[in-house]
């Protein structure tokens, strides 16, 4: 088992499987919100979590009505708790890309400048593709310095997707 896999497993209480037009996606949440989507087969997939298959769940029933919003085009942003895991930098990325709004996209040279550190485009590209809440912390904005779709862990086909479907909104 990954350290992934054992730190979500140690705090996840309830996982859903979600069918969406990319893939299905596996949602975990702990007792304070979401800890993770990840697309099947993704980069830094956790794999199978212990916690229970709960579709009943209010939290996790409520995420999976926000992607199928998102999906459809009703809905640009996501409202939901999230409690995700990650050093005290990677946490600043993923909050600055909360910040990216839907139908824009920014470099990571970009996120590293409004972070007060201009150097560390390397960091966070690395915090990027750490980012275990893909879709709700939407890394697929961040794109190359010069425009070019960089990676992405669920694939970069998935992130030409998303950007398409929200570009068309």
């Amino acid at each position: 088992m990954n350290k992934l896999a054992e730190t979500l497993n140690a705090r996840c209480t309830a996982q859903r499987l979600v069918d969406t037009p990319l893939g299905r996606v596996r949602i975990a949440r702990t007792a304070r919100g979401l800890a993770g989507l990840w697309f099947e087969g993704q980069k830094h997939h956790p794999g199978e979590l212990e916690a229970p298959q709960r579709a009943d769940d209010p939290l996790l029933r409520e995420a999976a009505r926000q992607l199928d919003q998102y999906f459809a085009g009703e809905r640009r942003d996501f409202e939901l708790p999230l409690d995700l895991q990650g050093t005290p930098f990677q946490q600043a990325v993923w909050q600055a890309l909360q910040r990216v709004p839907a139908g824009h996209t920014c470099s990571y040279g970009e996120v590293a400048q409004a972070l007060g550190a201009p150097a560390a485009v390397r960091a966070v590209g690395a915090a990027v593709g750490r980012n275990p809440a893909s879709l709700l912390v939407p890394c697929h904005r961040v794109l190359g310095r010069d425009g070019s779709l960089t990676g992405y862990a669920g694939g970069v086909e998935r992130k030409q997707a998303l950007l398409a479907l929200e570009l068309r909104e």
